[in-house]
């Protein structure tokens, strides 16, 4: 499936969602808190700085918050070559017969056959590349059960601009309090922000949660390489949208409530879904603006990587003038960006820039 936008009213290039980034704006460690961090709530006749705990008074009883409850892997994984030479794994999915999926860091890239010696005293053996022959990623087989090892043995995987070694602070809060089902390699970062006491005051003011399912792959943080949006591929995700949670969005319409969706990934989710009909499988879509939104009307994220397909999602569902003015308000209050940074809260523009 690789459904991607249409109608929009101007053709957009990559280069229009580029933008200054002071490099110390980024942050390389969460807040003290979880739900102590800003948030930049652009609900309103104009933005309004505010903290990430007071969310709940700005929703109403009857909507609906959408989380991904996929659960990060520790799926950075050392070894070495019979060479000798070193070489890094980062496990983008599991596949059946302790077989995997992986990003590979090597200064030479060994043969199909090739028996690496990990860390921690198993084996990777490479079979070949995947999806393809020519494919990006390669396919191994370990010695033992690959949920097991990465937990054993991995390492968490942190954003490429996190400078620092992953610690115990990391494998605490780059994770959701809610995470459930394990196959991601980056967090869904704009629900590290919640907190039980967050979630309990929700539930005690009438506003509803569930859940989908979206497994973040690397390719999240890949800059888009080409000018002309049209020609970029996205990578593939897997997706899920229990009937629980189909049932749940058809209530929230029929009290008028409204949809929210927290992060990206829950978009790319709910609104894959409403364009295939398949409520679970495979996922590439590619929000640029002009995309038509079918269920969601609020969206919760961080701040983005300049050119990535996430800035054109965000500019899809709330204008592109009005997010690029966000973010220059955003570097202007000195907002923190990225993963372990800051967030806003976005409604949907009908008409899109």
């Amino acid at each position: 499936m690789n459904p991607s936008s249409s109608g929009a009213t101007r053709a957009h290039t990559v280069s229009d969602f580029d933008f200054e980034l002071p490099p110390e704006l980024v942050a390389q460690h969460p807040a003290a808190e979880r739900s102590g961090s800003r948030l930049l709530d652009n609900t309103g006749r104009s933005p309004v700085d505010r903290i990430f705990k007071e969310l709940p008074g700005l929703l109403k009883a009857g909507d609906l918050l959408i989380f991904n409850d996929t659960k990060v892997v520790k799926a950075r994984l050392y070894g070495e070559k019979a060479s000798g030479g070193k070489v890094e794994l980062l496990i983008e999915r599991v596949l059946d017969g302790h077989e995997v999926v992986a990003h590979m860091k090597v200064s030479k890239k060994p043969l199909p056959g090739a028996l690496l010696h990990m860390v921690g005293g198993f084996s990777a053996e490479l079979l070949g590349r995947w999806p393809e022959d020519n494919g990006p990623l390669f396919r191994f087989r370990l010695s033992a059960e690959p949920y097991g090892l990465m937990e054993q043995h991995g390492h968490v995987p942190l954003p490429p601009y996190i400078e620092h070694g992953d610690s115990a602070e990391d494998e605490r809060r780059y994770q959701t309090v809610f995470a459930r089902a394990p196959g991601a390699v980056a967090a869904p970062t704009a629900s590290l922000h919640f907190d039980q006491a967050l979630l309990d005051e929700l539930e005690a003011r009438g506003i509803q949660r569930a859940s989908v399912t979206l497994h973040v792959g690397a390719g999240t943080f890949q800059p888009v390489k080409v000018e002309t949006i049209a020609d970029h591929v996205m990578h593939s995700e897997r997706y899920e949208v229990p009937e629980a949670t189909q049932q749940a969005i058809r209530e929230c319409r029929a009290r008028g409530g409204r949809v929210i969706a927290i992060g990206t990934t829950t978009v790319r989710t709910l609104e894959s879904w409403a364009q295939s009909g398949h409520a679970s499988g495979e996922t590439q879509i590619f929000i640029t603006p002009g995309f038509d939104f079918k269920i969601v009307d609020l969206l919760v994220t961080n701040f983005h990587l300049p050119k990535s397909t996430l800035m054109m999602l965000v500019s899809a569902f709330a204008g592109y003038e009005t997010i690029m003015a966000l973010y220059a308000r955003a570097v202007r209050e000195g907002y923190r960006f990225f993963s372990y940074g800051d967030a806003m809260l976005l409604a949907r523009k009908s008409t899109h820039a």
